[in-house]
């Protein structure tokens, strides 16, 4: 399948809509919107996990992978909703989460039973000392990464939360099993198969991290996880040419992901990597406050185009999903010039070399939550985060001027949809309270705009769809050293184009050769195409030229 002209829309089910009143997200208030997404012009859609779950990490810790939780549905729902789908050219991208099982998970109950076979489907290791863990690995979610089980007497490692322990990929049935689950949903008609934090199933060893860090250098891009990814391959979604994928890459390398993303290698289709969602972690800690380093920004962006391009791979291409902030109050401008910087934000998702991710709510430019109490958080994760600052002796005030830029519930809020009563995102209590802003920004009211975000997104998709030069054109760096704006070329046969984005609230002026451009899209009016472009606050200006003479 040819996968550079495509556009993937995420939804976060259990925040998009309800159709039974029940507060919690689901597959039939999904298929309910299924015209609206299609009107957005998107050729897959991606669900994060809605396989039977506890929900300690919202779905990422998997209790059946091949059964449908209750509260997103059944399985009836989802066959109707690939039909569904279908009937509007849309596919369907499951999330498959393979580094851990849930510890409510039938393999996992079996292994602390003591079952021989199925505790080698995890990484269970003897201590150091009486109530001394293997090793000083810290959870992602902080803590220790060890857990003790007193009838072994050993210790099963996790990666992230206690309930998510982590499968031994040394182990050949664990790869076989998960084929078998890949396989399992392609026939159910499922054509699109993400795949979380997989850069981390090939542990290397088990030392201590002398940095007293997390350990990460030690399972990040381990050293058989392209082994492990060839045979998943070979085993599932290689055997059919309809699929595509991508692999969350976390702490990696462009070297790694040629090797992941690259057109022959037989591994995966495109990567998601994360080092420019970095650029505001102050000493390389996100639960810091600090500006976002613009010039880090344009750095690490051309230097994945244009790395991933020298060698055929493919990037995914987003600011936003499901474990980041929103990118409007992060990088734009979510109030003054919320329209201009959603827009702009968009051109350069859309423009650039790879595979664009649309995050539901990102195309009406919902901004961050903004709440005002640890009570409306939910995310274990900024939960754990609150206790540890609160344990440091941070002041309230503090911790929640951080969570309210850096949790990850900023980015999971329920979709506003109207002026309804929970803006029409359900009729009970929502799982999660809506962004304080939602009443104000609203589906309904951004359709309505005929100069909306939506409308910006729905443009931008159509061109991406129409022209080979956004598809399959070489990515050039310009302006590398400008303070305020990210500018790029792309050239494709006898064509050529310019993007130039100001990533600020004030006037700037560019200089580029822009002879025989016309404006292909801008977020402006009155765009005036000249050689010293001025560029108005959050501007974006996409200029095209086909030359005749090679006609």
């Amino acid at each position: 399948m040819k996968t550079l002209d495509k556009v993937v829309y995420q939804i976060y089910p259990k925040s998009f809509c309800d159709a039974d009143g029940d507060g919690w997200g689901d597959i039939r208030g999904v298929i309910g919107k299924l015209d609206y997404i299609q009107k957005l012009g998107v050729d897959f859609i991606w669900f994060n996990p809605m396989t039977i779950s506890p929900q300690n990490d919202n779905g990422y810790d998997v209790e059946d992978y091949c059964q449908i939780d209750a509260r997103y549905g059944t399985m009836e729902d989802v066959e109707e909703l690939i039909e569904e789908a279908g009937k509007r050219g849309i596919r369907i991208m499951f999330d498959m989460v393979f580094n851990h099982t849930s510890t409510h998970h039938a393999w996992f109950q079996k292994a602390i039973a003591g079952d021989p076979v199925y505790k080698d489907y995890y990484i269970f290791k003897k201590g150091k000392g009486e109530g001394v863990p293997p090793n000083n690995w810290q959870s992602k979610f902080g803590g220790p990464a060890w857990e003790y089980v007193p009838q072994l007497d050993e210790w099963y490692l996790h990666l992230f939360d206690v309930s998510q322990a982590d499968l031994n990929w040394e182990n050949p049935r664990v790869c076989e099993e998960c084929a078998d689950i890949v396989n399992f949903w392609y026939e159910k008609g499922i054509r699109g198969f993400r795949f979380d934090v997989i850069n981390l199933i090939s542990k290397g060893c088990f030392a201590d991290d002398p940095n007293l860090f997390d350990g990460r250098q030690y399972y990040t891009d381990g050293p058989h996880v392209h082994e492990y990814l060839k045979r998943l391959n070979a085993l599932s979604f290689g055997r059919y040419d309809d699929v595509m994928t991508v692999g969350e890459m976390g702490n990696t390398t462009i070297e790694n992901c040629v090797q992941y993303a690259g057109a022959d290698t037989g591994e995966l289709d495109s990567v998601f990597s994360f080092h420019h969602l970095k650029v505001d972690y102050k000493d390389g800690n996100k639960w810091t406050l600090m500006p976002f380093d613009f010039m880090k920004l344009k750095e690490l962006l051309f230097s994945w185009q244009t790395g991933m391009q020298e060698a055929g791979a493919t990037n995914a291409l987003f600011f936003n999903n499901h474990d980041q902030p929103r990118a409007i109050s992060r990088f734009g401008n979510d109030k003054q010039y919320r329209k201009e910087s959603g827009k702009m934000l968009a051109v350069v998702n859309m423009m650039m070399r790879g595979i664009p991710y649309v995050y539901y709510g990102e195309e009406i430019g919902l901004p961050n939550a903004d709440f005002d109490s640890i009570t409306q958080y939910r995310d274990v994760e900024s939960l754990n985060r609150y206790a540890i600052m609160k344990e440091e002796g941070a002041a309230e005030e503090e911790i929640l001027a951080i969570l309210n830029a850096k949790s990850r519930d900023n980015g999971r809020t329920p979709m506003p949809w109207s002026d309804d009563e929970n803006c029409g995102f359900t009729s009970g209590t929502p799982w999660l309270p809506l962004a304080k802003r939602a009443g104000e920004i609203t589906v309904e009211k951004d359709l309505a705009d005929p100069d909306g975000i939506f409308a910006a997104y729905k443009k931008l998709i159509a061109l991406r769809h129409e022209m080979s030069i956004i598809q399959d054109g070489s990515f050039i760096p310009l302006l590398q050293d400008h303070p305020s704006v990210f500018a790029f070329a792309r050239q494709w046969k006898e064509e050529s184009m310019i993007v130039l984005c100001n990533f600020y609230a004030e006037e700037t002026t560019v200089h580029a050769e822009t002879e025989g451009y016309t404006l292909l899209y801008g977020n402006y009016e009155d765009v005036i195409v000249s050689d010293e472009m001025k560029l108005r606050p959050y501007e974006s200006v996409v200029l095209y030229r086909k030359d005749v003479e090679a006609e």
